[in-house]
């Protein structure tokens, strides 16, 4: 984890020291640089912060706290994130209106519950656009929609705690766009527009790439959307809950799941996301034979491209089944 964590942090920051030098003067360059950027981007999220907002990364909580930090250092933010992933995903996978990671704008419907509107039948066609604009949309706006609404819901309720949660996402968010897009503005002896479209470009292909690797898990045929109680509970187990909503992918590529940090083993890392993910892989054994003990679905794709086809397979479907009543 450490190496990775290195690795990861030179390839998101290398890049922009190499841009903030004021020494690039090619533009098919500067959008490689951006775009190998937005790679270690990528790999920060899926690899090294999510490990630590989630407690994994380490068993000392101070190093966890401090490694966490690293997605705000990528435009995003931990307390934002804590929230929305470790909390509503986690508990309420696959709800309609508790599973923060399924509550999508109105053009886009990720739940049988959710409204359908007509042009959800090309959402299998447009959606990638939109994953595309994922993080751009975090580091712009979207940390500070989901906290105002995260504190109507009850949370960030201690004494100044809205408050100061709201500077730290300002103050970290100023600190990102210093180094990720206005001193390059300064530096670059190149037009604005093309500096402003390869920054765009890094948020593209790491949006499409987290979008991609998170929603391939849940938003698949086979997966359960079901329904919390009237109390708004889980109905029935929580650990049946997980398996009945989460499908793995990809099992046999080291390397591809040393890349994405154990996502594709998505269940193992729901039942137990306290466990750091360079252990899944021989944790996942474990699991399968407990699953078919106590009869519990354990499912699976070949490979991240089965996996995806199935994701479109599922939108499509999505997008053209009527919404299923209260």
């Amino acid at each position: 984890m450490i190496g990775k964590t290195i690795l990861m942090l030179v390839t998101f920051f290398l890049p922009l020291i190499i841009i903030n030098l004021g020494i690039i003067t090619s533009p098919w360059l500067l959008f490689s640089l951006y775009i190998t950027s937005g790679l270690g981007m990528a790999g920060i999220g899926m690899s090294v912060s999510h490990d630590a907002i989630h407690g994994s990364y380490s068993n000392k909580q101070k190093i966890n706290t401090l490694i966490g930090y690293t997605i705000n250092l990528i435009g995003a933010n931990a307390t934002v994130w804590k929230i929305q992933h470790n909390v509503l995903h986690h508990t309420f996978t696959n709800i309609e209106h508790a599973d923060d990671d399924i509550n999508a704008p109105f053009f886009l419907r990720f739940s049988p519950h959710a409204k359908k509107y007509w042009s959800h039948q090309y959402q299998h066609i447009y959606i990638w656009f939109f994953y595309g604009l994922a993080t751009l949309s975090w580091v712009t706006t979207k940390d500070f929609v989901r906290i105002n609404r995260y504190r109507k819901m009850g949370f960030l309720n201690e004494k100044n705690e809205f408050r100061n949660a709201i500077i730290g996402i300002i103050g970290w968010k100023l600190l990102y766009y210093s180094y990720a897009l206005i001193l390059p503005l300064i530096m670059v002896n190149l037009p604005w527009w093309l500096i402003l479209s390869a920054f765009l470009s890094m948020h593209f292909v790491t949006g499409l790439l987290i979008s991609t690797v998170f929603q391939v898990s849940h938003i698949i045929p086979g997966a359960e959307f079901p329904r919390t109680d009237k109390n708004g509970l889980i109905a029935g187990d929580w650990y049946m809950h997980q398996f009945a909503t989460t499908i793995n992918y990809s099992p046999r590529s080291k390397l591809f799941t040393w890349l994405i940090g154990g996502l594709n083993y998505q269940i193992e890392h729901h039942l137990l996301p306290g466990i750091c993910h360079v252990h899944y892989k021989k944790l996942s054994k474990i699991v399968i034979d407990t699953a078919k003990e106590y009869g519990m679905p354990y499912r699976s794709n070949r490979t991240f491209f089965t996996a995806i086809r199935a994701h479109v397979t599922m939108l499509r479907q999505l997008g053209n089944m009527p919404q299923i009543p209260e």
